[in-house]
């Protein structure tokens, strides 16, 4: 195909607002449509989890944490692709708010395992109801049948 004159692009400009755009390419990519379906969850776990001054990956760690007592600091750090130095500096930050504890790991001392305090498995056990019910309101459009069906494809690929 040969290169459009400058004067057929002039004339081809999409300004209107209500003219929708052709997303055929980008509507048929995994990630694309991933991406998006994840911002629309995204803003709802924002709104929601504000109360709790968590960020997603504070939840996931608090999740973890409260589901794998006594876990190490490494197996953590795997489990949520997560470097060691950025995982001390989110874990300090939860410790400092009273949430875990960290402690020499009685097998290896040279490692240290990670527990939630009574007030993390509170704001934790509050944090997963709340998730639960944003994730239910984010996917609304879909049957039950298929969120369970969009989940284990969606553990698949990953």
């Amino acid at each position: 195909m040969p290169p459009k004159k400058e004067s057929d692009l002039v004339n081809s400009i999409q300004d209107t607002p209500n003219q929708s755009l052709d997303q055929t390419i980008l509507l048929g990519l995994v990630g694309y449509n991933c991406r998006r379906a994840y911002l629309k969850i995204k803003t709802h776990f924002t709104k929601r989890m504000a109360k709790f001054d968590l960020r997603p990956v504070d939840f996931t760690v608090l999740s973890l944490l409260k589901a794998n007592v006594n876990i190490s600091q490494k197996r953590l750090s795997e489990a949520i692709n997560v470097s060691p130095p950025n995982l001390a500096t989110l874990l300090d930050r939860l410790e400092g708010r009273g949430l875990l504890m960290r402690r020499r790991n009685p097998l290896d001392k040279r490692s240290q395992t990670v527990v939630l305090t009574a007030a993390g498995e509170r704001l934790c056990s509050k944090a997963e109801k709340t998730v639960v019910e944003l994730e239910l309101d984010a996917s609304d459009a879909l049957t039950d049948a298929e969120r369970e069906l969009l989940i284990s494809l969606l553990q698949k690929i990953a």
